[in-house]
């Protein structure tokens, strides 16, 4: 409420100033404009704190889901919980109403894997409602072990899932107060990427919204911990970006620009190299975008030595970094949807 109180007193503010003057510029129209909505996406991106994706990513990676497996009971337990918050936050399926899931039947799958759901939630555009930028992460993990061992995934990818909930908040917010974003946002949680990324497969395949019009993927994966390379207190002020530059120049610079202006993070474009032997450009749900020549960016913290392991637990997590880092993931997307053109796509188009 704090928030939505200062932003509207500012544009009273400016509102009541301009009256006194008889006529005012074209240029200080403008002038005051840009303020007013950079005082808005400012505080909009404050509202993604890390008390509350601790607060999610507890429930989230907590035992009662059991590892999120594909297919199995905990990952149905976990997709139940997206579709709530999403209600609560009263935002709305591009499925239509209480439809958050869009089906993967088991004939999809191999290997034994039973029917899935990717979870779906969507803030229309307020002015080009056609363009799609799509924000996503998977929900899936690895179930159990064993011996019985729980693996809850808090880094992967409970990281990512709770700060896509903290981040679609923050839009919703803003639209709510009359800053809603020109172009449309697609809350997309994927299903069985653990198992060959599986959900965003099955989405590009049976898109809700042609591909076409899809103009960018953000997509998470791990971003809540602290690789080996950056454990020094100097270096541990990064994320690891992938694929920025691979489609679309542009979205690289965009990327860049509004890190240097709001997040300041330690870029780290190491495994974005041609030739990076881990081939992790190939390995997370954006590549499904990719490779039907979307521009894609990738956020993630790199492997530690909790990765697939029942110690990857929520106390394990660096709140404050994985804040600043969906807070970058935000920044980012308000400036796709809300620029004048979309982005354009120069680079070579990504084959399988």
């Amino acid at each position: 409420m704090k928030n939505t109180i200062l932003i509207v007193s500012s544009f009273v503010v400016y509102c009541c100033g301009s009256s006194q003057n008889s006529t005012p510029s074209n240029t200080n129209i403008d002038s005051h404009a840009n303020e007013n909505t950079e005082l808005a996406v400012v505080t909009y991106a404050e509202s993604i704190t890390a008390k509350e994706l601790k607060e999610y990513l507890y429930i989230f990676a907590g035992d009662d889901f059991e590892g999120r497996d594909t297919g199995e009971p905990g990952q149905k337990k976990a997709a139940e919980y997206l579709k709530k918050q999403y209600q609560r936050m009263g935002i709305p399926s591009p499925l239509g109403g209480d439809d958050y899931y869009q089906e993967i039947p088991e004939s999809y799958f191999r290997g034994g894997i039973k029917s899935s759901e990717n979870v779906l939630a969507f803030i229309e555009g307020v002015e080009k409602p056609e363009e799609i930028i799509v924000i996503s992460a998977h929900y899936d993990h690895v179930g159990t072990d064993e011996e019985g061992n729980i693996h809850n995934g808090a880094d992967d990818d409970g990281s990512g899932t709770v700060s896509i909930l903290e981040i679609a908040d923050a839009f919703m917010k803003a639209k709510k107060d009359g800053y809603g974003p020109k172009r449309s946002i697609l809350f997309l949680h994927v299903t069985g990427e653990e198992k060959g990324l599986y959900g965003s497969k099955f989405y590009t395949e049976n898109p809700v919204f042609p591909l076409k019009n899809t103009i960018t993927d953000l997509n998470i994966d791990m971003i809540g911990r602290i690789d080996k390379k950056h454990e020094e207190e100097d270096k541990n002020n990064y994320v690891y970006l992938i694929g920025s530059d691979r489609l679309s120049s542009e979205l690289h610079n965009i990327s860049e620009q509004a890190n240097a202006k709001y997040t300041k993070l330690d870029l780290d474009y190491t495994y974005n190299a041609a030739d990076d032997p881990n081939r992790f450009y190939y390995r997370s749900d954006h590549y499904n975008f990719a490779k039907h020549n979307i521009p894609i960016i990738f956020y993630f913290n790199g492997v530690h030595e909790d990765y697939h392991k029942p110690t990857d637990t929520p106390d394990k997590i660096e709140y404050e970094l994985m804040t600043k880092r969906a807070k970058l993931v935000f920044y980012t997307a308000w400036e796709i949807a809300n620029r004048k053109d979309r982005v354009i796509v120069d680079g070579t188009k990504e084959d399988e």
